[in-house]
């Protein structure tokens, strides 16, 4: 007795099985960083990646880019004197696990008063965990050197402090002695789109985390204490 092997079948079937082993989730990142206010620094440029986990993979888009060098704006144009880059951002992961979820690091550089390239501020946060349009507002920070001796001369070598790989700033490993000084923000425009997340068993309860107030939650503990 045979089986019915009609194309129709065998197409539906393939496409099923297809369906069922593409158990991923996918989030799209758009959006551009903007600028950066740093009161003491002038003429300044930027470099930003994406770092994530190796459970992770590109779909689309890149996950690093490097801007122009931006003048401060005038005192009578916008009091704020912000360095203006608007450098696109535009990436598209893929992944069946949440750990090392994207976040975006932002390296800022300019030029000293004897001309070297130097470091001005490391600053970074994690890709929003929810479908949204936002502007993050990232506190920018530099290595600071340990003694004042290494302060003057990183000064008159031009050699300040900074990072070989700038992705140790969203990781913990080796940080609990390192001395920072802040120099600050970076602004950075984020669209996020997360798609199929359930499909993966996770459940995004960062809206009702949201809704939760301090006084709800002190009223609930108190419920507690008197029963």
């Amino acid at each position: 007795m045979s089986k019915d092997v009609s194309p129709n079948n065998a197409v539906g079937r393939s496409s099923a099985e297809g369906s069922s082993s593409r158990q991923f989730f996918v989030v799209s990142i758009s959006g551009s960083v903007e600028a950066a206010e740093f009161p003491e620094h002038d003429e300044l440029y930027c470099r930003y990646f994406v770092e994530f986990g190796s459970d992770w993979q590109i779909i689309s888009g890149v996950a690093e880019g490097m801007s122009q060098i931006s003048k401060k704006s005038k005192c009578h144009i916008d009091d704020r004197q912000l360095c203006v880059w608007n450098l696109p951002v535009e990436l598209t992961l893929k992944s069946t696990n949440i750990t090392g979820w994207p976040k975006i690091v932002v390296s800022v550089y300019g030029n000293d008063s004897f001309g070297n390239d130097v470091v001005r501020g490391y600053a970074w946060s994690f890709v929003p965990l929810e479908s949204t349009s936002t502007t993050l507002s990232m506190p920018a920070f530099v290595p600071a050197s340990s003694s004042k001796l290494q302060e003057m001369t990183a000064w008159f070598t031009g050699r300040r402090p900074e990072f070989l790989n700038p992705a140790i700033v969203v990781h913990g490993e080796s940080r609990e002695l390192l001395r920072t000084s802040s120099h600050g923000h970076v602004f950075v425009k984020v669209n996020t789109l997360i798609k199929d997340l359930s499909k993966c068993g996770y459940e995004n309860c960062y809206k009702q985390a949201q809704s939760y107030s301090l006084a709800s939650i002190v009223s609930e503990m108190e419920k507690f204490s008197v029963s």
